[in-house]
């Protein structure tokens, strides 16, 4: 590594976020810094010289790293005050999960190819089990589908509980606010892309509503395949908590899969989830501020 220290590392899925992440930080605003990227690593400090390296030559923009000399890097995830934390570690980010210290996603392989935005940070979620409770899902694999809708449709008008990217979002919609422009036209779009549809749409609005978060594009797509929206949103980076829809979006989009706690119901399906049968049919049976990016 001492050999090597002045080699350039290849990007990440992690690199597209965190390069739109430092030219946001670029933009004219009031108050503090808008984003803190802390970059973290197995590595000793000595040999850790190739990742600050790096950082620089890209231009990012990354003040803190963390060498932990071999240590777990999940632990330091609460100390250092994390919304997001990234790895390619299914047993860090399990960890991490399992602390509720913070929202947290196993990265993809990067996409072979990407054209991403320049001039906007652009993020794509799931809904249930990302951006709200795994409540809805649980339902769904329990009872199925129609059950799922009709508890939705009895709790339309009722905000569902906060999933593990609540905070985040909280932190990107209050970064939208720090910007100069207005929501409409601002350089941060947030979009989710779900497979819930019509009658299990509006609590989701309503639930948004609520918590006083505005969203760019809403996707309800009722089990159509999500791949071809991401490569249209062309997000930084997106988020889900199946496989079955991670893997087919890595190929296109920077992806990150959030697993569920190791104490839920839910446990253990992220891997193997499957597609419903019905969902081809149209019918659902039944995804700033610190940022923590591993390097590979």
């Amino acid at each position: 590594m001492r050999g090597l220290e002045d080699s350039l590392l290849k990007p990440g899925t992690g690199f597209p976020l965190v390069r739109a992440l430092s030219k946001l930080s670029r933009e004219p605003h009031e108050g503090g810094p808008l984003i803190d990227v802390r970059v973290m690593s197995k590595n000793s400090p000595e040999t850790g010289l190739a990742v600050s390296n790096s950082a620089k030559h890209y231009e990012l923009e990354i003040s803190r790293f963390i060498f932990t000399g071999g240590e777990p890097l999940a632990d330091y995830a609460k100390a250092l005050n994390l919304d997001l934390y990234l790895s390619t570690n299914r047993q860090d980010v399990q960890k991490v999960v399992d602390s509720g210290a913070c929202a947290a996603a196993l990265l993809s392989p990067p996409p072979k190819s990407q054209d991403l935005s320049e001039t906007q940070l652009r993020l794509a979620f799931d809904g249930d089990a990302v951006l709200f409770s795994e409540e809805s899902e649980a339902l769904y694999k329990e009872k199925g589908i129609r059950a799922f809708f009709q508890k939705e449709t009895e709790l339309q008008d009722s905000p569902m509980s906060p999933g593990p990217f609540y905070e985040f979002l909280k932190k990107l919609a209050q970064l939208q606010e720090r910007l100069p422009t207005q929501l409409e036209y601002n350089n941060v779009r947030i979009a989710i892309v779900t497979a819930r549809n019509a009658p299990a749409d509006k609590r989701v609005l309503t639930t948004l509503r609520e918590w006083g978060i505005y969203v760019d594009a809403a996707f309800f797509l009722g089990g159509l395949p999500k791949s071809p929206i991401l490569k249209a949103f062309n997000p930084h980076i997106f988020f889900d908590d199946q496989s079955v829809h991670i893997d087919p979006a890595s190929e296109f989009v920077p992806s990150g899969l959030v697993l569920y706690k190791s104490d839920s119901p839910l446990a253990g399906q992220n891997a193997d989830a499957q597609p419903d049968p019905d969902e081809a049919k149209g019918e659902r049976r039944l995804s700033v501020s610190p940022a923590d990016i591993e390097p590979r």
